[in-house]
């Protein structure tokens, strides 16, 4: 694939990207490297219309008229690719993510539309393929949510039904890690919110990612057990030690902390339906962690095509219409001033 040219630093995203005409550029380059065709007959060289930036099939159908921001993440949005890029390089870059509040500074945007550009770009991080893992990988869950000590009562009181896990109020996260071999540069992650910690929840989702026969690394939860006669399975009891020789989880414990690090220190409250997503941010980093920032920069920008998400969706507005506002599972991301 022919390399994109672009900005290296994030000042010279900001200028570069200051001018319309390079962002439209830039973005077709990635888009349409072969030339740009028509969204609903896939016709080729349409006539741009340059004054609007838009492109106007030849053939004769409904919705003639497309931008280059149809059926991506940036669809039916009003702010200008401007403050779109600059936004993305932003998330991208930052190793413990940014906040609606700072992006809200930093574009003179509104935190709520701060906000639902976060989301709509963590949408394009989120991980597309289905293809199996292999090789040598490592399997391990946490929990995530605030600690009981530092909630007021009456949320206490509302949130703790038991101890330990999801009695505790936090959310079950599975993680899969997939150990760089000889042909691969670096380990890369998959996560997935779980209802639970059972043993058929846990071993379902390993039969569904990971190949048979695979090399398979565990602590010592007895969920893991009755994997052996599908994959070579090996445990390590972390009362006892945390590594023997190759059998340990000490990369996904890595992934654990850069993750509880990124949302205790930036988002502070993420509510449980919205955590896969930030989980797709702080996965994408980590599995392209050994690239630059412009090369990652350009591959999100790949992944914004094909995919969207509506401020209904995001807010589960047509999940949860006709119930009372504080019924509603309406995000908050309580970030730092």
């Amino acid at each position: 694939m022919e390399e994109i040219k672009g900005p290296k630093t994030l000042l010279e995203a900001i200028r570069y990207f200051s001018d319309p005409d390079v962002c439209l550029a830039f973005m077709v380059a990635i888009r349409f490297p072969d030339g740009v065709t028509c969204q609903i007959c896939g016709a080729k060289d349409p006539a741009f219309l340059a004054k609007q930036r838009l492109w106007q099939c030849k053939n004769k159908h409904a919705h003639r008229q497309f931008s280059i921001k149809k059926n991506s993440i940036f669809e039916e949005s009003p702010l200008p690719l401007q403050k779109w890029l600059p936004a993305v390089w932003l998330i991208m870059s930052c190793k413990n993510g940014i906040s609606s509040m700072e992006l809200h500074r930093a574009l003179k945007v509104t935190q709520k539309t701060a906000w639902f550009m976060l989301h709509r770009i963590r949408t394009a991080m989120a991980l597309g393929s289905f293809e199996k893992i292999a090789g040598q990988v490592e399997i391990d869950e946490t929990f995530i949510g605030g600690k009981a000590r530092f909630m007021h009562k009456d949320q206490r009181a509302k949130k703790i039904k038991g101890t330990g896990g999801t009695g505790s109020g936090k959310a079950a996260v599975m993680g899969l890690l997939e150990r760089h071999g000889p042909d691969k540069g670096h380990s890369t992650v998959r996560t997935k919110v779980i209802p639970n910690t059972r043993k058929r929840t846990l071993q379902d989702e390993v039969r569904t990612h990971v190949e048979a026969g695979a090399e398979v690394f565990t602590d010592a939860l007895a969920s893991y057990d009755g994997l052996s006669p599908e994959y070579v399975h090996q445990v390590i009891d972390h009362a006892e030690c945390y590594a023997r020789g190759q059998v340990h989880t000490n990369g996904l414990e890595n992934f654990w902390s850069l993750t509880k690090r990124m949302i205790k220190g930036t988002y502070v409250s993420v509510e449980p339906w919205h955590l896969a997503r930030y989980l797709d941010e702080e996965a994408f980093r980590f599995n392209t962690s050994k690239d630059t920032d412009a090369g990652r920069f350009v591959e999100l920008l790949r992944s914004v095509f094909g995919r969207r998400l509506t401020y209904r969706e995001l807010i589960g507005a047509d999940v949860t219409e006709g119930l009372f506002a504080s019924q509603a599972p309406m995000a908050r991301e309580a970030a730092p001033c």
